[in-house]
């Protein structure tokens, strides 16, 4: 595929959650593959498992995932969109069980794509993707916070690589029913293993990323206290960038210490759970689902981005996003500068981000992060 990249630079894209369950899926991509293309590697969250084996346990801490396993003739939209990078940390990955983690892991490999976040034991789940050109290299590390007891790997079975946090709170004591303050500190081990992580890859590459699946769904704007302690442990520990998914809508972009962190760069190709009724959200308001779309996500989750990095020998050169609008037929389309949805894009960008330090400045139909 085609690309942008000059001469001593390497130039990636990442994307958020990707796993259409309407046929047909490779649509979705068309209108963003020239922008998937102009890029020497794209990265991609893989929200599925696709096989015929395994069962559902209906999970008693949340009866959901019952559209995650998928036949695998839905997974050719990997193939089309050219994806040489796919991440398994995420919620889904073990919720029928560890066979079809590991079928689609074998599917994504035997089409010469590198699957990082989950494997047959811890070493596997936590080895990072190495992309390579023009003499640069850039490790891709994954994983995920939102994931249910056991499904950790392990020394000697198959799991997710984690980073967990525990959750405490606080009630507004007098306010009945008011929601309570909630508190969340990630879990030391899985701090510490990160950075050794890190460390481990960071003297025999260029640049280090981390694709994490993590934060609080469908609410606009909120992070969990956990994710900022996290995002600026691994930047300490040496990490050059965080992409982050799993809120299914943006969130912030955050400048610390001269790196770039995005909390959350929203869906990218997934049309969710058929429903056209309106639906109940944390039992703190309902939301409306539009009968005429195959997107099944409400409003503020359409504004999307994709990340897009250029790579030198001295680390990151560049960081951008090019905005995105997810259509009612589940279609990213890239947008340029002037189209409407363009600056609605970079309004909600600016919005979710206006509490932490960031600089953004439009140049042609991307939107460069200052550092």
């Amino acid at each position: 595929m085609g690309s942008e990249s000059n001469p001593g630079t390497l130039t990636f894209v990442g994307v958020g959650d990707v796993g259409p369950i309407i046929q047909p899926v490779d649509r979705l991509v068309d209108l963003a593959l020239p922008a998937l293309q102009s890029a020497d590697f794209r990265i991609a969250q893989c929200e599925r498992t696709y096989s015929t084996r395994g069962a559902y346990p209906r999970w008693l801490e949340a009866p959901a995932g019952i559209h995650t396993r998928q036949d695998p003739a839905l997974a050719t939209i990997f193939k089309k969109s050219g994806f040489d990078v796919v991440s398994l940390a995420s919620n889904h990955a073990m919720d029928y069980g560890e066979e079809p983690m590991l079928d689609t892991i074998d599917l994504f490999r035997g089409w010469g794509m590198q699957v990082i976040g989950a494997g047959r034991d811890e070493q596997e789940a936590r080895r990072p993707a190495i992309l390579e050109k023009n003499g640069i290299r850039v490790a891709i590390l994954a994983y995920c916070s939102v994931l249910r007891d056991g499904q950790a790997a392990g020394e000697a079975h198959p799991g997710i690589a984690p980073l967990r946090a525990r959750t405490f709170y606080e009630p507004d004591g007098f306010q009945p029913g008011t929601p309570p303050t909630i508190i969340t500190t990630p879990v030391p081990a899985d701090i510490e293993a990160m950075a050794a992580d890190i460390s481990k890859v960071k003297e025999d590459v260029d640049a280090v990323v981390l694709f994490i699946h993590w934060g609080i769904r469908l609410l606009p704007k909120i992070n969990a206290q956990y994710q900022e302690v996290v995002a600026h442990a691994a930047i300490d520990a040496g990490a050059d960038l965080i992409l982050g998914h799993h809120p299914h809508c943006v969130k912030a972009v955050e400048l610390y210490k001269g790196k770039v962190c995005f909390y959350s760069i929203g869906n990218f190709m997934t049309t969710g759970s058929r429903q056209v009724h309106s639906k109940p959200e944390w039992n703190l308001y309902w939301r409306e689902q539009d009968p005429e779309s195959l997107y099944n996500f409400p409003p503020h989750c359409n504004p999307t981005m994709i990340p897009k990095i250029t790579v030198g020998k001295q680390g990151l050169t560049r960081v951008s996003f090019l905005p995105a609008y997810i259509n009612k037929l589940a279609q990213p389309e890239v947008l340029q500068r002037g189209h409407p949805l363009f600056d609605k894009v970079l309004c909600e960008v600016e919005w979710v981000s206006d509490y932490v330090p960031h600089s953004f400045r439009v140049e042609g139909d991307e939107v460069v992060v200052e550092a």
